[in-house]
């Protein structure tokens, strides 16, 4: 069997194989190859699971976040293969699954006092294994949210980052990076503007700044500005490359990805219902990385979200024009504020079809 090279999570499933060794014994001593339609293989598929989350943050009298508590909902992805791949070890109760809630208990930020929890959903799609996993959602969450705190302390979004990465040097080393390479604080074009996002997966910090303007009703990003410490870096070009196609993708997904079912029946079909990046939208991405000594980590999964929340000027797009909701409220609680937020991806789901993934 060859392999699935870019499918990404799809190859973990093996329904294919099923359908292919079926026809193989109908047919003995003659080569079988077994090849789906697009429409068959976009309507057939497992998907990104939708989540939701709400972010809570507790401000200090001297201004300053003292405590964090985030809230998330969505299905768990592993239960439901382990059932399809390895039914004899698939249970009757779910094992808790903390790829549902990766990239939020783990965040570097210094918020003192937090609470992460995580509540199990099952909505029946059949959910699968998408680039970066629990991370790709998550990241978009908590950089929202950071970004939010920022703007209602009236911090600049980076220096407001700085400030509680204080037990992070790695992150901190890589935000500046990137912060630096972009010019960040810079005059810019009229109608632009400049969005920051910090995360770290699968032992691999990125950091990125994009531009963005708005253009006919909806975002477009124009410069993407990416820094990464992935340890030692075996071939920088190949982590270059890495960055580069996570960008495409993950702006295919804000902008794009949606996945509609109406009575069980998937409505995208082909790309003329699922569209995709094309050149003349894809952004300038410049990509630095460290001559760092640690152990090589991964980087096919990186992608920062950089372009969420706000930024040194603000571009707020119709909510209508991107899979990502979020809202955020100030309420007074005694001699502190609280500052929450909330953010899902609506009526959304995203696909693990081979090399054709959604948000």
């Amino acid at each position: 069997m060859s392999r699935c090279w870019g499918g990404f999570g799809r190859r973990l499933e093996v329904d294919y194989v099923a359908h292919g060794v079926r026809v193989a014994l109908d047919v003995p001593g003659t080569p079988v190859q077994l090849v789906w339609s697009r429409e068959e293989d976009a309507t057939h598929d497992f998907y990104r699971p939708m989540h939701a989350a709400r972010l809570r943050a507790f401000i200090d009298e001297r201004g300053q976040p003292a405590g964090l508590h985030v809230r998330s909902a969505g299905d768990a992805i592993s239960p439901r293969w382990m059932e399809r791949g390895m039914p004899s070890l698939a249970g009757p109760v779910d094992v808790p699954d903390k790829m549902a809630s990766e990239g939020l208990f783990d965040q570097p930020y210094a918020f003192g006092q937090q609470k992460v929890e995580h509540v199990f959903t099952r909505l029946g799609v059949p959910v699968g294994f998408w680039r970066s996993v629990g991370h790709s959602h998550n990241a978009f969450f908590m950089e929202s949210f950071v970004d939010e705190l920022a703007v209602e302390l009236r911090q600049d979004p980076v220096a407001f980052r700085r400030a509680l990465l204080v037990d992070a040097p790695r992150h901190l080393a890589v935000l500046d990076l990137a912060a630096a390479r972009s010019g960040w604080g810079a005059p810019l074009a009229g109608g632009r503007a400049r969005g920051v996002a910090l995360h770290e997966s699968f032992g691999s910090i990125v950091a990125q700044v994009v531009e963005v303007s708005m253009d006919r009703g909806g975002p477009r990003v124009h410069r993407v500005v990416c820094a990464i410490d992935c340890g030692v870096a075996v071939n920088p070009g190949i982590v270059a490359q890495q960055m580069e196609s996570g960008v495409v993708f993950a702006l295919t997904a804000a902008l794009y990805g949606r996945i509609d079912i109406h009575d069980g029946v998937v409505q995208q079909r082909n790309f003329a219902g699922y569209s995709m990046l094309r050149m003349h939208a894809a952004p300038v991405v410049e990509t630095g990385s460290f001559r760092a000594t640690g152990v090589p980590a991964e980087s096919g999964s990186r992608r920062a979200p950089a372009g969420a929340g706000g930024g040194e000027r603000t571009v707020r797009p119709d909510r209508g024009a991107v899979p990502f909701v979020a809202s955020r409220r100030r309420a007074g609680f005694r001699n502190r504020a609280i500052v929450e937020g909330s953010a899902d991806c609506y009526g959304s789901y995203g696909a693990s079809s081979r090399g054709r993934q959604r948000s």
